[in-house]
């Protein structure tokens, strides 16, 4: 240390160490993962520098901070991309300054990219050093400044001139985009007060919102299938269909699921379909009950239905179950998450089964539930089970094991580059094995089956790949049906078209048309997924807005292509009118007040754990990813009994959490809980400032089970006197 003591306090050493940390290792991931760019590099450079020269003005004290949130920063959006492939939006930040998140993530895998991590934690680490042998630092001037400037500047400028379609974390890094979403935000508000008091009409929705049955049926006559499956498979996008892929002229070539395109092809393909959201309840909300989930991260409106019975009514579970059918849903994991244990049978489920059905012993041990292979081998089973009963049924599947951190045996990782693609070729053949087993079963004999997905987990560098579904039809009257279904189509549709294909009657409610029919116009769609909100007007426009709500639009004869024509920038009401129409698409089910009366009980019997357990694996409710209006107030109410117990009682916690952190609420402590003995509570807080992904999290422990009799969680706006003095109270708080 001595021999090396006059190096580590030269002025130098400082700054190759911090060069080495803030600019060329991004430089060097950018290209090792393959994220080439030109806006990229100027992104990582110009955040690079101005990272670099603030900490060597401020006399390093500013270093040891940035250092530290550069590297989580750095590694949590890489692992994210790899992942689900997407970048981080801002409040994303919370998840990647989470150790346990990461933790979770990369489950079973590690870290997807450790030497990234170990190169940044070694340079972050000898910038330490140096600290600690008191280097000499030349304070850079002001006039550095300008170098990071300038770089941000060319690159706005370069932006508007020749826009990319490239993916965002190619063009961006997690700061800068963070940085351009914020000026973006603060520019809207500028222009939103000097148009203030200008006549402003809400714009037109109802090219969205329309039920269409306009076109020319497919089919002479009602459908000859008795029955209906509809088989959802976990983040698969479009991409992984050979014939979805000829369909647009992809360049994506990787061949990851031979089986089901084999299948694709002795169907009804629809390639142009579009995926709305992202998240699985907002995917099966979509698909059955006819109308768009919210367009950005508030309540799903599936949590939302739990207070609104006349419109669950119309769902397509509902539906047919009203019609005389028998209606199933099975999933592969535990139902309480997400509140599924809830929301699926008030869409009209007679029977809503998860983890806990299965008697089948799974092939692997994976944390979210069954394994592909085990999950579809239940199914089969439950689908003979069916066959058995004389009402007409309706049974919904989903799988689980394409979800991350991924499930697969080890002969499959052994053979394909990643745990993703091995999870997904185990998929491929566990639906294959399946549909396999249907056909020689007779089932799709008299069975209208879909093949789809609940959302994309996307896939890097290929255009649209985020909001790109498919949906494959095996219908008796195949025939009559073409291959590949022309137009443009997506999860809104699914309820339509099966009741289109029964003749059934359509509730007005529904939105969306039908893919057992063909139309001479095109129709309007729109999707919000990996930050960009897309709107095809279905006269050959397609118009996406960013995360710093700059939209573009492009010609484009459908929704999903792989490439398209950039007709220049969308700015001021135009602009401003594609994110209107979202919110109003998002207030189906809410009065646009912020009143809010959701119910969580299910009255079921729960098992507790003898020991403390996990917030997420054994969370006893399901109220996650919540939106608390800005200015409201929360009443919680909630009441459990014992229904077998031990002397000794259980113990019961209830944590708050936003986006996945614990946030301090003024929740009271929860008696211990005896037999004869209820535990009854209610508490109150304010929402001064929108909660967003706010969720409960209620665990146990004890010998015994228990019943939740009510978990209500009630939102109100609160009375302006109320605000007012909350708000002083607050302000002298702080002020102390």
């Amino acid at each position: 240390m001595r021999v090396l003591s006059p190096w580590l306090q030269r002025p130098a050493s400082v700054q190759l160490v911090l060069g080495v940390l803030f600019i060329a290792l991004p430089l060097l991931s950018r290209y090792t993962l393959g994220w080439s760019h030109p806006f990229g590099y100027l992104s990582d450079l110009a955040i690079g520098s101005l990272l670099l020269w603030l900490a060597l003005r401020s006399r390093l004290l500013l270093g040891i901070p940035l250092a530290l949130i550069w590297v989580v920063l750095n590694q949590g959006t890489v692992e994210l991309v790899s992942a689900v492939g997407r970048m981080p939006e801002p409040a994303d930040l919370h998840y990647l300054t989470d150790a346990q998140f990461l933790s979770h993530s990369t489950q079973g895998g590690g870290l997807t990219h450790p030497w990234l991590a170990g190169a940044s934690i070694a340079a972050a680490l000898a910038f330490l050093i140096l600290l600690g042998a008191r280097p000499q630092v030349r304070k850079p001037s002001a006039a550095w400044l300008l170098a990071p400037l300038a770089l941000l500047t060319a690159h706005a400028a370069f932006q508007y001139r020749s826009p990319s379609e490239a993916d965002q974390w190619v063009q961006f890094n997690l700061p800068h985009k963070w940085l351009a979403e914020g000026i973006s935000v603060a520019q809207l508000g500028v222009d939103d007060w000097m148009t203030r008091g200008q006549p402003n009409s809400p714009p037109d929705i109802s090219g969205l919102t329309r039920l269409d049955m306009d076109g020319t049926p497919l089919l002479a006559e009602p459908g000859r299938a008795r029955n209906v499956l509809i088989i959802t498979l976990e983040g698969i996008p479009g991409a992984y269909l050979d014939a979805s892929r000829r369909a647009i002229g992809s360049s994506y070539q990787d061949d990851l699921m031979p089986r089901l395109s084999a299948w694709a092809e002795r169907g009804m393909l629809t390639s142009d379909y579009v995926l709305h959201a992202h998240q699985t309840i907002r995917g099966l909300y979509a698909m059955l009950c006819g109308d768009y989930d919210k367009l950005a991260s508030g309540t799903p409106k599936g949590i939302e239905l739990l207070g609104n019975a006349e419109r669950a009514a119309q769902c397509l579970p509902a539906q047919l179950r009203d019609n005389g059918f028998s209606t199933h849903f099975l999933q592969g994991a535990g139902l309480r998450f997400m509140a599924k244990d809830q929301i699926m049978p008030r869409m009209g489920f007679d029977k809503t089964l998860g983890r806990d059905w299965f008697r089948n012993t799974p092939y692997l041990d994976f944390a979210w539930g069954m394994d592909d292979k085990a999950y579809f081998e239940g199914a089969l089973s439950y689908v003979d089970g069916l066959r058995k009963q004389k009402a007409p049924w309706m049974l919904t599947l989903l799988t689980v094991g394409t979800h991350q951190p991924y499930s697969a045996p080890d002969d499959y990782l052994a053979r394909h580059a990643s745990a993703k693609q091995a999870a997904i070729a185990y998929l491929d053949d566990a639906i294959g094995d399946f549909l396999d087993a249907l056909q020689e079963r007779g089932v799709l004999d008299d069975t209208l089956v879909v093949v789809t997905s609940d959302e994309s987990h996307g896939i890097e560098n290929v255009r649209l790949a985020s909001a790109w579904g498919f949906n494959l039809m095996l219908a008796p009257e195949q025939a009559q049906l073409p291959s590949l279904k022309n137009g443009v189509y997506g999860h809104i549709d699914l309820t339509a078209s099966v009741l289109d294909y029964l003749a059934l009657p359509l509730p007005a409610s529904i939105a969306g048309r039908s893919m057992l029919r063909d139309y001479s116009h095109g129709r309007q769609i729109i999707s919000y997924t990996n930050g960009l909100l897309r709107e095809h007007d279905g006269r050959g426009t397609l118009t996406e807005c960013n995360f710093q709500q700059v939209c573009r639009r492009y010609a484009s004869p459908g929704f999903i292509a792989e490439q398209a024509e950039y007709l220049g920038r969308v700015s001021g009401k135009p602009a401003r009118q594609v994110s209107l129409r979202a919110e109003l698409l998002d207030r189906s089910l809410s009065d646009g007040q912020g009143n809010q009366l959701l119910q969580f009980a299910s009255n079921e019997r729960i098992r507790l754990r003898a020991t403390p357990g996990d917030d997420w694996a054994d969370n006893l409710i399901g109220a996650q990813y919540l939106e608390l209006p800005k200015g409201t107030q929360t009443r919680v109410t909630l009441k459990i009994n014992a229904l077998k117990m031990s002397e000794a009682g259980a113990t019961l916690r209830l944590k708050t959490k936003e986006f996945d952190r614990d946030v301090l609420i003024n929740v009271p402590e929860i008696p211990r809980l005896k037999k004869g003995r209820p535990v009854e509570l209610s508490f109150t807080f304010d929402n001064l400032d929108t909660r967003k992904a706010f969720s409960f999290h209620l665990t146990g422990e004890g010998k015994g089970s228990i019943e939740i009799a009510d978990f209500s969680v009630e939102t109100r706006p609160m009375e302006t006197e109320m605000l007012a003095a909350t708000l002083e109270g607050e302000a002298e708080e702080t002020t102390q």
